[in-house]
Parts: C-alpha cells; structure tokens; sequence
C-alpha cells in the first residue's frame, strides 16, 4: 500500500467563490466503461437502502471547486459524498459544487484506478494541482479511498493533523465510514456484464446493502421456497 506523500506547507489563500455561469468546464470521458458502473452500483445500494436523504448530495465526475491564490480550480473526482448541501437557486442539475458556499465539505471522495500515472497520489501544488494535495491541503476532506479497479486493492485515507493517514480495515477487511455510519470493502462478481472488482457497503452488523438484482433473486427463490412448501 502507498504510504501518505510528504507535503511542504506554505500559505495559501483559499476564497470559496460562486462558478460564473459563463465558466467553461472540461468535460473528460472517462476511462473505462467500468467507472460509471462503480459509482451507479455505489448509489443503487444506498437508494435501495432509503439511506439517502434530500439534504445530501452524491455524484460522479462533479466539479469540486476552489478559488486558490486567486485563481479558480477544480477538480473532479470519481465518486463523492457531501452529507449538507443548500438548495439550488434555480431549477436543473448542479454543474459543479463549491464547499462552504453551496453547503458542507465532502466528507468523503473516492477516485478508481485504471491506469498508472500516480495522479491520485499526486502532491502537485501548482496548476493544475494534484489531486491528493486538492483533497487534503486545500478541501480538507476528511476521507479519501483510492480503488485499484483490476487487483481490487482500496486503500482508505483519513484526514489526521492535516495529513492523510492509511487507515487499517476490521477483520473482514471493510472500512468503517463514520460520517455514513457504514462500512465500504471489495466484493467480487458479476453485475451489469462486467465480472471483477466492486466496491460494496456494509451496515453496522456487517449485512451487505443489496442491489436491485439482488432483491429480486432473493424474492424469487421466496417464491420458489413458498411454492414447494404448498
């Protein structure tokens, strides 16, 4: 596993300032056809679960922004978490999110890997900044797993004194999530076509937060139990 990357400190000035509407935002495709995949499947559990509330936000590829030394940066990450989020003053879909004046930092974000070229772990602190070093010296996001989508390997970073810190995982190797009050660990199958990797929650007792497909298998072999029974 990484270990947390050395970060020298120097001031900087961070203002939290509304994205005009004539920003033009880069929209990068995404690596794989397995990221979409991931994060829905990340959502669907939580939907089912009614676990979702109106006051939160959870996205995919959404703009994170900061306007760092006068300059606007933004950054997208793979999944994110954001518990409080103010309404929006207009009707249609949000374009990005800026913390502290939409609502909450995100408590948690998540980025998959497909490749190797080490910008998760990236401590860049000029433009465009790396993204560990956005994460934690300029959002300060408590929380940050980085998903090896090929091997399955998750590593969790906790925000400790400033400084992310590897986080150790419980006996069946999940990540307790405090500000979800859930678990998140690797599972491996098949959904949706793709046989490999996922990430999966977990409540408090350790029982997996199931899948629509899931539900409905369950409800058939009740069926099939009920059928044999008569």
């Amino acid at each position: 596993m990484a270990s947390s990357p050395s970060v020298a400190k120097s001031p900087l000035v961070i203002k939290w300032e509304k994205l005009a509407d004539d920003v033009q935002l880069e929209e990068e495709p995404v690596e794989n056809e397995g990221q979409p995949l991931l994060a829905g499947a990340l959502r669907e559990s939580l939907e089912l679960a009614d676990w979702i509330q109106p006051e939160m936000l959870i996205a995919s590829n959404l703009g994170l922004c900061a306007t760092v030394n006068d300059t606007l940066s933004i950054t997208a990450p793979d999944w994110l978490y954001v518990s409080s989020v103010k309404k929006l003053e207009s009707t249609g879909d949000r374009r990005s999110y800026t913390p502290i004046l939409e609502g909450s930092i995100p408590n948690l974000v998540m980025e998959f890997l497909s490749r190797h070229d080490g910008t998760e772990y990236s401590v860049k602190r000029t433009l465009p900044f790396g993204k560990w070093f956005f994460y934690e010296q300029i959002l300060h996001v408590p929380i940050y797993a980085i998903f090896e989508m090929v091997t399955g390997r998750l590593e969790v970073y906790h925000l400790d004194s400033d400084r992310y810190e590897l986080a150790q995982p419980n006996a069946d190797g999940h990540f307790w999530i405090e500000s979800m009050k859930l678990y998140l660990g690797v599972w491996q199958g098949k959904k949706e076509g793709r046989d490999g990797y996922w990430l999966r929650w977990w409540d408090e007792l350790g029982n997996m937060l199931p899948w629509a497909i899931e539900l409905i298998e369950r409800e058939r072999q009740g069926s099939d139990a009920s059928v044999l029974s008569s």
